[in-house]
């Protein structure tokens, strides 16, 4: 886990706003990829050229609820390996239950960085949890993908999770994670290239909300979503809010 704060050795002359103030222990720390999008000047995302936006309906640079709707239904594969997104929580800067409530760091860069990118950061020392970042570059907020509805590569992700039960496959973000092989190898990188790959919905999907799990600050917002009736959410919805019915 990065745990370099900024201010220390700034970036060249030619970045800007937060990318300026990244230490240069951290930039020897983030994987590669990332590294070029820190240490180069971005421009603003527009809706004309954001990855969000180029082939794909759904705008990752709206806020953090609204993508985590939207994300449901969605199909997330890592090397060709993955399912559908049956329950998602979103995290927003101001929300203090998110990692960017405090401000940049060293761990949670990648969340102010564009949208349509992966935030990867491991929960209580044990697994690995996989976010996609939305909102415009620089804001701060992601969305957890806490579970799938397992399709494709089910016998890989079986012998990776050691079972047989594919309800319990991707049922809950650490479990996800393992099945699909996602660590900190992955932050930064963009979820519209390769090894990722983020597909549309086919169809409109019966989205409910309710309270976000495990978290002990702002415990009341509805920001958890899920796919209406689908088995492999990792808790049942207590409450839950049919959000927005199907056509």
């Amino acid at each position: 886990m990065l745990n370099i704060l900024f201010n220390s050795a700034p970036v060249p002359d030619s970045a800007s706003g937060w990318q300026g103030r990244i230490s240069a222990a951290f930039l020897a720390a983030v994987p590669n990829p990332f590294i070029a999008t820190l240490t180069q000047p971005l421009r603003p995302t527009l809706p004309s050229e954001s990855a969000s936006v180029a082939g794909f309906p759904i705008d990752l640079s709206a806020d953090a609820p609204t993508v985590a709707r939207a994300l449901i239904g969605c199909t997330v594969l890592v090397d060709g390996i993955g399912g559908r997104i049956v329950e998602t929580e979103a995290y927003d800067r101001d929300d203090p239950a998110s990692h960017t409530f405090g401000g940049p760091s060293g761990r949670n860069a990648a969340m102010f960085g564009p949208p349509g990118h992966a935030y990867i950061y491991r929960s209580y020392g044990l697994h690995w949890c996989f976010n996609i970042v939305c909102r415009e570059d620089g804001h701060g907020a992601g969305v957890l993908i806490r579970a799938l509805e397992p399709t494709e590569g089910i016998e890989t992700m079986r012998a990776r999770r050691g079972m047989t039960n594919d309800r319990l496959l991707c049922a809950g973000p650490g479990r996800l994670t393992q099945a699909l092989a996602i660590s900190q190898d992955h932050y930064g990188l963009s979820v519209f290239a390769p090894p990722f790959a983020l597909i549309a919905p086919s169809g409109p999907v019966d989205v409910i909300a309710g309270p976000r799990i495990g978290i002990s600050k702002a415990i009341d917002l509805p920001w958890r979503f899920g796919e209406r009736g689908s088995p492999y959410v990792s808790k049942p919805f207590k409450p839950a809010t049919l959000i927005e019915p199907a056509a």
